[in-house]
């Protein structure tokens, strides 16, 4: 038994969780490694082959690691608990007129659970993923702080996660560069993986075409949405539109319309399968309510509290001020400038400095 303890690593098969595993195995952790089959893309008449987390190669991949390094590793079925929630939820909220963010979710609700539990199950006193990020501690609440790496962080991601993941997470890429993972990988003799490229899609929807699998999942869908109306700012009917569920707040593109100047989505209104369409400033606002909260460095998110606010991923944030709110686990966000696109459904991160004090579902926005 390792005097540093026992942790179970979840390995994907791609060179982060890899380079995770191998790295605590270096430091003189007893490893355990756990892959997590999540998704048949076969079942959603995709016509992409299975590539990704999911494949029997990256499954493979990861088994092969653990026989390299000597330890052991465990292949789990989660497919049922992760459909009837994360994709559920992906279609729920699509056609509610909002756009989700599955990635939060899947962490949040699915993966740690699912770690945890088989955490214990096997005598793991840790867990821990490949993310790009780093786990602090302040007055005995651990909190995440961005990762070294700028372009790879995933703080962002991360906002969800309870005290109870965090006390028994381990994230041991946080202080490297992507570079410097690659190198390792190459190091420890693994030259093909050090070359693996990397997946952005979401994980159940390899083909990045979320318009088809929608169409997949709810039978009639196209027949049920098609024919709605596209309408300016005014509420003026200028064009017709192939259904609420396939736009998101600050799509330009694929319109299906030329309007004579570039058009952006401004407002989804699923009830009368309606979407609005306006100028780039119709997009701004300066404050929005966000639910679902959940506090990280803080116990409580006060009001008042200066933060910086991230409303998408690859957001640079912005300024702003939270302000309590009468609805239950909501709060408040005015922001000292004007920020584009907000979409209902998305996360909001609030940030002091590097470190993530708290976030939430951003429920709807609005301009003073």
């Amino acid at each position: 038994m390792s005097k540093l303890g026992k942790v179970l690593v979840a390995m994907s098969g791609g060179i982060d969780s890899t380079v995770t595993a191998m790295m605590l195995h270096e430091q003189g952790y007893e490893v355990v490694g756990i892959t997590m089959k999540t998704w048949d893309y076969a079942n959603s008449g995709g016509g992409k082959k299975e590539t990704g987390c999911c494949s029997l190669d990256s499954i493979n991949d990861a088994r092969q690691v653990a026989v390299n390094m000597g330890f052991h590793h465990f292949i789990v079925d989660i497919r049922e608990e992760f459909g009837d929630y994360v994709i559920d939820n992906f279609v729920d909220e699509y056609m509610a007129g909002r756009t989700p963010n599955p990635c939060v979710l899947c962490n949040t609700h699915i993966k740690w659970s699912a770690l945890l539990k088989r955490a214990d199950a096997l005598d793991c006193e840790f867990i821990a993923t490949g993310h790009y990020a780093i786990i602090n501690e302040l007055n005995g609440r651990k909190y995440v702080t961005k990762a070294k790496d700028g372009q790879k962080d995933q703080s962002y991601v991360l906002w969800g996660l309870s005290q109870e993941c965090l006390k028994r997470s381990k994230f041991p890429l946080g202080p490297y560069t992507k570079p410097e993972v690659r190198q390792m990988a190459y190091d420890w003799g693994y030259a093909e993986l050090s070359k693996k490229a990397e997946s952005f899609e979401i994980c159940f929807v390899p083909d990045n075409d979320y318009r088809g699998f929608l169409k997949r999942r709810v039978e009639g869908l196209e027949e049920k949405v098609a024919g709605g109306s596209f309408v300016n700012t005014n509420g003026e009917k200028i064009g017709t539109h192939h259904g609420y569920p396939f736009y998101t707040i600050g799509q330009r593109r694929n319109l299906g319309m030329a309007f004579g100047k570039p058009m952006y989505v401004t407002e989804i209104q699923p009830d009368t399968n309606t979407v609005v369409l306006g100028e780039v400033s119709d997009l701004l606002r300066n404050g929005m309510t966000v639910g679902g909260i959940n506090s990280m460095k803080y116990k409580h998110l006060s009001d008042g509290l200066e933060v910086i606010t991230q409303v998408r991923y690859n957001d640079k944030g912005t300024v702003s001020i939270l302000k309590e709110v009468e609805q239950p686990n909501q709060i408040g966000v005015e922001f000292y400038a004007n920020v584009r696109g907000i979409a209902p459904g998305q996360s909001a991160v609030f940030f002091e400095g590097e470190d993530v004090i708290g976030g939430g579902i951003i429920q709807g926005s609005f301009k003073n």
